[in-house]
């Protein structure tokens, strides 16, 4: 497949050769492009914005930066490694990880990196999706996986006089190694799980400190010390150990999930735990007071750290819980009208999840705009395929954040159902797959109800939209997510038949089945 120059008649079944466009090169597009390749869906193009393949793995190099979740479970199933440096591995490492998968599986050179995707449009008269690019570049294809995820958009705050702050600023997920800030006077503004991780790494070597926070957090403990020598030998040597710890380490977090599921009973222990840990921790009383969450265990995100709490209680460090009203060239100014003088601001404010691939804008059947149709807060069939917009998947997609367990695990799922969609067109000689719309409605009633009783409704979070709908977070367990997406359903779509080589009107689709194989 070829920019600007794809071939843009409609082919028969018997010339036909699935092309597929993957949008974003981290963990799900990786994923994507070695399952399809694996079984002979080998035309895939991956249009990636980054110089590099990787994702939030590569934009996310901050002090600190490491993933919660331990690296035997944190990887994929066909890729497990025996040789990590520690329980839950470094961004650095994990990136290499994601990069050296890619180029195992060959799956690398199919990246074509700096390349931003602005639209995409579904063509009813070819069956294909025309994506175009910020570079100006055209690319053609049968289907379209958009890849791009929950975290990769850095969220801003909009806060009056930003862009008057004398100092220096930047986003923790876009980390500016080039400044130096030993010896300054730095404020962090929020303490969500970048901060947690960043935060004791600078506290020792920064002149002042100052964490602005929202609200508090539930802390679960985490040393993550290296390996010794002794536990890397018996990672190598015993074959069976990281796949024991593997099951291990699933379970342990499916029982997260199942404390936020019943917050009145397995929660109160977890929560009870949880709040043993932090007052070990939290040895001065004012902080204390100031750290501590308001709201119910598992509502947000549980973090996992041994080092925040004690960093907050370093002399050179405060902890300021006022509003923020305003930034003034000299610093941060807060609700009681203190001016909190600094010379560096890091925005550790997150990113716009519930924004998914948008600014991106995405046509689908008969005009319709994906940002339209997702108005009242976004959806879409076990988080993978939207009515009106046949021959494209979302990966990482509405309602398939995990609060207690490894994304990968749900990545390597959809990557397989994508792939069996995909056959499916193959094997039919159909032109398209779409979802029914009374299925997807059916299937987000259902999931929607499963939040009722749960710590997910007991507070606000970035796993809810404007309209206080949850629209980040799966409602129950990785292994339910399996049973329900493993296998496609074909009665759960419709399919549109490939257009005549002669007259290329637009049909209707038809319902599944009404093709023959």
């Amino acid at each position: 497949m070829s920019a600007a120059t794809a071939a843009t008649h409609p082919r028969t079944t018997a010339s036909r050769s699935l092309e597929v466009i993957v949008i974003g090169a981290g963990l799900g597009g990786v994923a994507a492009a070695i399952e399809l390749r694996r079984h002979g869906i080998t035309n895939v193009t991956i249009l990636e914005r980054a110089p590099d393949l990787g994702g939030t793995w590569f934009y996310n190099s901050y002090p600190g930066a490491a993933c919660d979740v331990p690296s035997h479970l944190y990887s994929y199933s066909y890729a497990k490694r025996r040789d990590w440096s520690q329980l839950c591995s470094p961004q650095a490492e994990i990136h290499d990880y994601i990069r050296d998968v890619a180029r195992s599986h060959q799956v690398d050179g199919l990246v074509r990196p700096n390349t931003t995707v602005t639209d995409c449009s579904w063509s009813e008269e070819s069956c294909r999706w025309t994506v175009q690019t910020a570079e100006r570049e055209t690319y053609e294809a049968d289907a379209i996986v958009l890849a791009t995820g929950q975290l990769h958009q850095p969220a801003a705050p909009r806060i009056e006089g930003a862009d008057t702050f004398a100092g220096h600023s930047f986003h923790s997920a876009r980390w500016d190694h080039a400044y130096p800030l030993a010896g300054r006077r730095v404020a962090v503004v929020g303490t969500g799980a970048s901060a947690v991780q960043f935060v004791p790494e600078i506290a020792p070597e920064v002149a002042q400190l100052t964490v602005f926070q929202r609200t508090g957090n539930w802390f679960l403990p985490r040393k993550n010390r290296r390996y010794p020598a002794i536990v890397k030998e018996a990672n190598r040597r015993l074959p069976g150990l990281q796949e024991f710890r593997r099951k291990f380490m699933f379970q342990y977090c499916e029982a997260i999930t199942l404390a936020i599921r019943h917050p009145r009973t397995v929660g109160r222990l977890a929560g009870a735990r949880s709040a043993a840990f932090m007052r070990s921790q939290l040895k001065d009383p004012d902080t204390r007071r100031k750290a501590w969450p308001d709201y119910t265990f598992g509502c947000k995100r549980v973090l996992f750290s041994s080092y925040f709490l004690p960093a907050l209680q370093r002399p050179n460090v405060e902890l300021v819980t006022d509003a923020i009203t305003r930034i003034a060239p000299e610093g941060v100014v807060t609700a009681d009208g203190t001016i909190h003088e600094v010379d560096c601001i890091i925005w550790a404010t997150g990113f716009q999840t519930t924004e998914f691939m948008f600014p991106m804008s995405v046509t689908g059947r008969a005009g319709t705009e994906l940002h339209e149709y997702w108005s009242g807060g976004a959806h879409a069939h076990l988080g993978m395929t939207v009515p009106a917009f046949p021959n494209m998947f979302v990966m990482y997609g509405p309602n398939t954040n995990t609060s207690g367990g490894s994304i990968i695990f749900y990545l390597e799922t959809q990557a397989a159902y994508i792939r069996q969609a995909l056959q499916q067109l193959t094997s039919r000689g159909a032109g398209a797959i779409e979802v029914r719309p009374e299925v997807e409605a059916a299937s987000d009633r259902a999931l929607q109800a499963r939040f009722a009783g749960t710590a997910w409704t007991r507070c606000d979070s970035w796993y809810r939209d404007e309209h206080g709908r949850i629209v980040a977070n799966w409602p129950g367990y990785m292994r339910e997510y399996l049973q329900q997406a493993s296998e496609l359903s074909v009665s759960d779509f419709s399919f549109l038949p490939l257009p005549d080589p002669v007259s290329v009107a637009a049909p209707a689709p038809q319902e599944a089945g009404s093709l023959n194989a």
